[in-house]
């Protein structure tokens, strides 16, 4: 199993390296988006690690402590804060491949955008069930409904492909 950081690390090599800008709201999206689909095709979490339903869609508490002393969410996160320790080759290449994937469908989406996403999509919402819009709240999103929703997803393309 990947470890959060280096799948976060990776995004934002990745990114930078291809001159895509990336804030910290954008990475909790894309980490989640990376654990989510991982989930959907069912090879479990890729790294060890929660989401909580915040204002701004799912968050990693992990992650945002990560930064919360030097950055906002709207801060851009950049190679320098990258670990200097971190190695590409600490990610086995399907867990690279799975990123590349999920990154090849929405790196090119603000971290506004990937917010409004995530606030339509049944994970996000089922565990704001009973919370103000506006509320805080550091309620767990369910691995099981992420693999479930997204899940859901593959299912007519697949089919689709099949016919």
């Amino acid at each position: 199993m990947a470890a959060l950081y280096d799948v976060s690390d990776y995004i934002v090599v990745k990114l930078r390296d291809g001159g895509v800008f990336v804030n910290v709201l954008k990475l909790h999206k894309l980490v989640y988006y990376v654990q989510a689909w991982h989930l959907a095709f069912g090879r479990g979490r890729i790294f060890n690690g929660s989401f909580q339903a915040w204002v701004h869609g799912p968050v990693s508490r992990e992650l945002y402590d990560r930064y919360k002393d030097t950055k906002t969410m709207y801060s851009l996160v950049d190679i320098a804060d990258v670990d200097p320790y971190f190695s590409v080759a600490r990610l086995h290449d399907s867990e690279r491949a799975h990123i590349d994937a999920v990154l090849e469908v929405y790196a090119d989406f603000s971290g506004d955008q990937l917010e409004e996403m995530t606030h339509r999509e049944a994970p996000w919402l089922q565990a704001r069930a009973n919370v103000p819009a506006s509320a805080r709240s550091e309620t767990l999103i369910s691995d099981d409904v992420m693999r479930e929703f997204y899940a859901a997803r593959i299912q007519p393309q697949a089919a689709h492909a099949n016919a």
